[in-house]
């Protein structure tokens, strides 16, 4: 199976569709149990996010989700069985504060953070702070809500990342997009290397305290947000994209037990970082790239 499974990530199309995920899975094990535990889900009014509440709170967990459309949010909560939605606009670092402090005024436990909330913009836009809005969706707000919440935070964080990042070096010269004509695609595979990048380096600092921080990626999904931003691609792949359910798998495997943090995961296996030597990092990149969102976010750690 080792040799199958390495193989379909690699030629990719196989691996990311639904074909590989009908494959693996039918070597994996049931879930366990997540009574009583306390998951917050973003992004999860649709798509990827809501299959994840929907089956985290399936597994018995009490599951919160922020939504930056109070109806939508009620609509989602009552559909995933989850327990409460709170109302929230990640790109928003107002909003984020704002947030936080209330969750933390009622609640001084979280066992798992979900970031699953992002953004792939076909143009340039600010949010209300005056920052890149993609940039702000994928990085500065679950980077802020991640520190945050980081004093009742207990088990786990999954940030949700994409495929796409493997195509996109780190580089923190033009971290919102100012200098070069705006490809969104582009910018969200960026965005999406930074997530992976941020959760290697948060969790070498949450390492002491037991919280695992990891990231993965869904493979090609039938999301709406997949067939707004990406259209032709969504035409294209649409037989071969997976369900919500099947890409939120991993998302939920890690919620449920526990794996070594630091990593980036697909399909339930720890996949490589990097597929491309010309898309490597150094540590003082990385560096830089922490460093910016503490300054950006105004995050006290």
């Amino acid at each position: 199976m080792h040799v199958l499974d390495r193989a379909l990530d690699l030629t990719v199309v196989p691996g990311y569709s639904r074909f590989g995920y009908s494959l693996r899975s039918r070597w994996w094990d049931e879930l366990p149990r997540m009574d009583g535990r306390v998951v917050l889900v973003s992004g999860a009014t649709s798509g990827i996010g809501k299959a994840a509440a929907t089956r985290l709170a399936e597994l018995g967990a009490r599951v919160h989700l922020l939504a930056r459309d109070a109806e939508r949010g009620e609509r989602a909560r009552e559909e995933a069985g989850a327990e409460r939605v709170w109302d929230c606009d990640v790109s928003s670092l107002g909003s984020v504060r704002d947030f936080a402090h209330r969750f933390r005024a009622e609640h001084d436990e979280l066992h798992v953070l979900v970031n699953n909330a992002g953004l792939l913009a076909n143009e340039r836009k600010l949010s209300v702070d005056g920052f890149e809005l993609a940039f702000a969706t994928n990085v500065l707000g679950p980077f802020l809500l991640t520190g945050l919440l980081v004093p009742v935070l207990k088990e786990s964080v999954v940030n949700v990342s994409s495929g796409g990042m493997y195509t996109a070096r780190l580089s923190t010269s033009d971290l919102q997009s100012e200098h070069h004509d705006y490809d969104g695609a582009k910018v969200y595979a960026r965005h999406k290397r930074m997530q992976v990048v941020l959760s290697e380096l948060w969790d070498e600092r949450r390492e002491a305290s037991g919280v695992r921080v990891h990231s993965m990626h869904p493979g090609w999904v039938a999301t709406p947000g997949l067939q707004h931003s990406l259209p032709r691609f969504y035409k294209l792949m649409k037989p071969a994209l997976r369900s919500p359910e099947e890409g939120a798998d991993t998302i939920v495997w890690l919620a449920a037990s526990e794996h070594p943090g630091g990593r980036f995961w697909h399909d339930r296996e720890q996949r490589p970082t990097h597929l491309l030597p010309r898309t490597k990092e150094d540590e003082a990149e990385r560096a830089r790239l922490w460093d910016e969102c503490v300054r950006l976010t105004g995050l006290e750690l």
